[in-house]
Parts: structure tokens; sequence; C-alpha cells
């Protein structure tokens, strides 16, 4: 292979190894979460709270969407809708992740992997195991952390990127 044949290469692999780190990522992250889900499920279902001071952990499910929004629709309903969001997230994340900051990147990850672990979890028909309780605001759970700190990430690996600023 001449050095001619290598160069328009180089890009395609790192391409591929960006689109691949990501997706990787994003399954360890969404397996993490169901492992958590799985623990909580086991240790609290009995009705146990446990009182951590801010944060109480007890066991609840969420059968809607954010803040339980939908949950009265029919299981079938939010598990289609959010089936679609994902793979319309997926499909945006692996065709950009070229392109994106390493921060971005590392926010797409976690969204993805956030979104993915509460989809499965939701495909039971149950709802989406959350255990993180505030008082406050309202239950969530390790999924919800990712997808929020990943669309923080997200976007501010955007705002920051130097590609975002040659126009000024």
């Amino acid at each position: 292979m001449s050095a001619e044949t290598a160069v328009p290469d180089a890009p395609a692999r790192q391409a591929r190894r960006s689109r691949t780190v990501l997706l990787l990522v994003a399954a360890v992250l969404a397996a993490a979460d169901l492992v958590v889900k799985a623990v909580a499920e086991a240790l609290l279902s009995t009705g146990t709270t446990t009182d951590l001071g801010p944060i109480n952990i007890r066991l609840l499910y969420n059968r809607g969407v954010a803040f339980s929004l939908g949950a009265d629709l029919a299981p079938w309903i939010v598990i289609a809708a959010t089936g679609l969001i994902i793979a319309a997230l997926i499909w945006y994340t692996v065709s950009s992740a070229p392109s994106m900051t390493g921060l971005s990147r590392a926010g797409a990850s976690l969204l993805l992997g956030g979104a993915v672990g509460n989809f499965i979890d939701r495909l039971d028909g149950q709802g989406v195991v959350d255990y993180l309780h505030s008082g406050w605001f309202p239950t969530f759970n390790l999924a919800d952390v990712f997808v929020t700190t990943g669309v923080a990430l997200l976007v501010l690996g955007t705002v920051l990127s130097p590609r975002a600023r040659t126009g000024d």
C-alpha cells in the first residue's frame, strides 16, 4: 500500500473509530444503568426507603416520559414514540460523530446511553424504574442523570467548538 492510498483511509478510519467509540460507550452506560435499576428493584421492592440526607432512595415506576408526561397513555404508544426519538438520536449522533468535538461526543454517548437504558427498561410495559427522590424534584434514575448531563455536554461542546466561532 502506497502512502498516497493510505492518506485517504486515515479520515475514514478516524470517522469509523469515533462512531464506534460513541456507540460502545453508550452501550456500556446503558448496561450500567440497567444493572443499577435491577439492584434497586431487588433491594427496594419491599417498600424500603433509605434516607441519605438531600436524597432518598425509594422505588417508583414512571409509566410516562420526562416528569411522568404521558403516563396515562397506553404503554405501546410511549414505547413507540420513545423508540422513534431514540432512532433519530442514534442516526444524528452516529452521522455527526466524526465532526463533533470530544466534549460533544462524550455528551452524545451519555445521552444515548441514558436514553437506551430507559427505553430497554420501559419495554416490559411497567414503566421506567426510578429510585432517586429529593422531595422537591420528580424521582429519577441514573439514566436520567446521563441524559441531562449528556445534553448539557453536547450543547456546550457545540457552542465552544472552534468551527462554531469561525463566522465571528
